[in-house]
């Protein structure tokens, strides 16, 4: 196998996270400077970030726009980062952007040992009511960032899921021809 960055290899997105752990305001910059370097078709840079830290107003507003399932285990974050782009027709590339940004913090936060667990099932429309976003900014996806906790701390379905080795799609599966011969 070709040598993977420990960086990229030791990247996952964990469901515990420790309750007791806060975030730095350095390791909150530091992501959200990874994401200010990402590349952007035409230097753009359409994504946005609210971060709301636990145990605060915003969070508990990012919190309660979370679906069901996320609810069960996200509150243990340190924090909830909403992540969105402008919408602009001058710039329909916007989302691949923001998961550009997306990718450069959770890199960052796996070398700061922190961990990033992207959360997709949200309630966009009471993210924009409860945060006050314009109503230019589509929220797209919100991350929990912290310390790992332990997968003890979850309930059974979601521990069985914390433990068990992560796989991936062979190769094969993901290039259409022959990339290397």
């Amino acid at each position: 196998m070709s040598e993977l960055h420990p960086l990229l290899a030791t990247r996952w997105s964990p469901r515990a996270f420790d309750p007791a752990a806060q975030l730095a305001d350095d390791d909150i910059t530091s992501l959200l400077e990874a994401a200010r370097w990402a590349p952007s078709v035409g230097n753009s840079q359409p994504w946005r970030f609210l971060v709301g830290r636990r145990h605060t107003e915003t969070h508990k507003r990012i919190f309660i726009n979370l679906g069901a399932a996320s609810q069960r285990w996200a509150g243990s974050a340190s924090a909830l980062i909403v992540a969105g782009y402008v919408v602009d027709p001058g710039t329909p590339h916007a989302a691949y952007d923001l998961g550009q940004a997306v990718a450069h913090i959770s890199v960052q936060a796996t070398a700061l040992r922190l961990h990033v667990h992207q959360i997709t099932g949200i309630d966009r429309a009471g993210l924009r009511a409860d945060l006050d976003l314009s109503d230019d900014l589509l929220p797209k996806v919100v991350l929990a960032v912290g310390r790992l906790g332990d997968p003890a701390s979850l309930p059974p379905d979601l521990r069985t899921l914390e433990i068990t080795l992560r796989r991936r799609r062979p190769r094969s599966e993901l290039v259409i021809g022959a990339a290397i011969t």
